[in-house]
């Protein structure tokens, strides 16, 4: 298997459809990880998995499963030297507590999936670990009752933080300290008490400015009566957070403690997160199970394409059974693209545990690599370059080809001379079944339909196509080959009979009585004006076919076809052509592609003797002597 054959044939498509019904980004990731085994063991295995996960969703459709939100970040935590923070102990029970709730739920079913509620037992209940984060930590923060000493540093701290409103109200009230004041206010300024004391009153009171305000009128001042308390009220906090960070040793000590348990917890719940995303998904397509076996065959019955929704055109699959190569050949827009991409998306699907959009008595093979061949079959820009690089592709199918591969081949050969492309569809087919490989191929060349129809590993099958309605029905129809349709088409759009014999006849070089279809003689006559041709016309365009431009030897003329001058010598034979000197020998040249440069009046004198163009020096020496005497063993011929 490789990239392209997922890219091609949808695969990542599906990947991402099931990742998006994880609920942990574990699960998404292990998802999108999904590939397709060889192994029937671990195929059969997943199958049977996700056939009783599907059981138990149809019983509870809400599965506990937990999120993981945090647990990363609590592993990673273990083992560091410093304690885990109270939000992260908060999620730590959290997920402490699905499973548990997760353990529950897998005990009701195991009546009805006993080897995935089996699984569940690979997580070990945390009761002490659990029972402590709770008792330590209540609300989100550490409890007062956690430690005997933070319920006595506490109880001090709210003793003391009495004491200090008392003081602060004591000095607002004071008439010795009002006639200063901003106002008769208490405020914080880093966590020490302060009174707002107006700007030019400073040296009237003692203590400490520790803030003014945006205007600088005001000054925020802690007064010196109340300095010492709030120094004795942030040493209590110091001790409290010591012990607050004493207790959050002890639970993380106590989590690290079962680091193990809660690592295969994690992964067991990754894996229920994972398998119910494949179960849930198989049930948004109304998958089935089908039977797996150890050979290279494909029998879908009813096959939907996954991708396509419940609307897709069933399509009956068959390949490996009697015979290893199917092809079909048809029409464009008929489905013959989509009929292949589901065979090897399927393929790969059944390889990957996932049950399939098929029928009962439905079975899958096992395939090693399955190498794909799927351009733009419907496009009209084939060309030298697209053709150029799928047969780069192809010299790597049959490169990679053995018995175990399933080759998926559309529109094999196009992009080329229709001859030449159909004789290399032929060959390539030919070799690859000769390696052993499962073959599933689409092709417009009918000749290829003839090859199948000889060889007894290869089928035919074609796609059906509604004349009534000139539509594509989608419907996959094996051991028989398509047609183009397109004799079937025009006549029914309203082409005359006699025109279509005349194209059969040039196609197939047979004849065939396509009048003999119409019943409605009256129908006949409508079209008969599609036969009806100018008499006038074709007389008066005949004449003028007879007449030739006359050319005089010794005429320069312009040669179209090569954009050259040359020297008219002999001409015209009855079908209109001169024979034309050139710089680089005389050639033959039909009067239309002939232009009257100079006329060889013009360039020559009456008795001017053409031999000196035309003929050699040695051939004008020769003809001289001849003309006086024989010459033994010379012979002069004359075009």
């Amino acid at each position: 298997m490789n990239e392209q054959t997922y890219t091609v044939l949808g695969y990542d498509k599906i990947k991402e459809a099931i990742s998006g019904f994880a609920l942990t980004e574990s699960g998404r990731k292990k998802a999108m990880e999904m590939e397709p085994s060889t192994n029937l063991k671990q195929i059969d295995a997943w199958h049977k998995e996700i056939s009783e996960a599907i059981e138990i969703l149809k019983i509870s459709s809400s599965v506990p499963i937990h999120g993981l939100e945090g647990m990363e970040a609590v592993m990673n935590g273990f083992n560091k030297g410093i304690p885990l923070r109270v939000d992260q102990l908060v999620q730590l029970n959290s997920f402490i507590d699905s499973c548990s709730k997760l353990r529950r739920f897998m005990r009701d079913k195991e009546y009805c999936a006993p080897r995935v509620s089996a699984y569940v037992y690979s997580i070990e209940e945390l009761p002490e670990l659990a029972a402590e984060i709770q008792r330590c930590i209540r609300n989100g923060q550490i409890d007062d009752y956690a430690s005997k000493e933070l319920l006595k540093v506490r109880k001090q701290i709210g003793i003391q933080e009495e004491r200090l409103k008392e003081k602060l109200t004591q000095l607002l009230k004071s008439a010795k300290l009002k006639p200063f004041l901003q106002e008769a206010v208490v405020s914080q300024r880093n966590g020490r008490y302060v009174i707002p004391v107006k700007k030019e009153y400073r040296g009237k009171v003692r203590g400490a400015v520790l803030d003014t305000s945006a205007s600088g009128s005001t000054l925020f001042v802690e007064p010196e009566e109340i300095g010492v308390f709030q120094d004795q009220m942030e040493w209590l906090f110091l001790e409290e957070q010591a012990e607050v960070e004493k207790i959050l040793f002890a639970l993380t000590g106590l989590a690290e403690g079962k680091e193990k348990e809660i690592k295969l917890a994690i992964e067991t719940m990754i894996h229920y997160d994972f398998l119910f995303s494949k179960a849930k998904y198989c049930r948004s397509i109304d998958a089935k199970k089908v039977d797996i076996v150890d050979d290279q065959v494909i029998d879908y019955k009813k096959a939907r394409h996954p991708l396509l929704g419940r609307n897709a055109v069933p399509l009956t699959l068959e390949i490996g059974t009697n015979y290893h190569a199917l092809v079909i050949t048809g029409p464009n827009t008929g489905g013959k693209t989509v009929s292949i991409k589901t065979a090897g998306l399927l393929v790969l699907m059944s390889q990957s545990g996932l049950l399939l959009p098929v029928g009962e008595g439905s079975k899958s093979g096992i395939f090693h690599k399955i190498l794909v061949d799927i351009g733009d079959g419907q496009s009209i820009e084939q060309n030298l370059s697209t053709f150029s690089s799928r047969i780069v592709n192809i010299i790597e199918i049959l490169e990679k080809a053995n018995d175990r591969t399933l080759v998926l081949l559309d529109e094999l050969g196009s992009g080329t001379d229709p001859g030449e492309g159909m004789g290399l569809a032929t060959a390539i087919l030919e070799n690859l079944n000769n390696k052993g490989a499962t073959i599933f191929a689409t092709t417009h060349y009918s000749e290829i339909k003839e090859f199948a129809d000889t060889h007894e590993d290869f089928m035919n099958g074609s796609m059906e196509f509604d004349l009534e309605t000139l539509m594509p029905t989608y419907r996959l129809r094996i051991g028989t080959g398509g047609d183009s349709q397109a004799f079937a088409i025009a006549l029914k759009l309203g082409v005359h009979p006699k025109l279509i014999e005349r194209a059969h006849m040039i196609t197939y070089k047979s004849e065939k009585n396509y009048s003999g279809l119409f019943q409605d003689s009256n129908e006949l006559k409508r079209r008969e004006k599609q036969l009806l041709v100018n008499k006038h016309k074709r007389k008066k365009t005949a004449d003028a076919s007879k007449t030739i431009n006359r050319y005089e030897m010794g005429d320069s003329v312009y040669v179209s076809s090569s954009g050259e001058l040359g020297v008219i010598h002999k001409g015209p034979d009855s079908n209109g052509n001169y024979i034309v000197q050139m710089r680089d020998g005389k050639i033959e040249v039909n009067h239309k592609r002939l232009k009257l440069n100079i006329p060889a009046a013009e360039l020559y004198p009456e008795d001017y003797d053409f031999n000196i163009l035309f003929e050699t020096k040695e051939h004008r020496k020769l003809l001289n002597q001849m003309e006086r005497k024989h010459i033994e063993g010379s012979i002069i011929r004359q075009d």
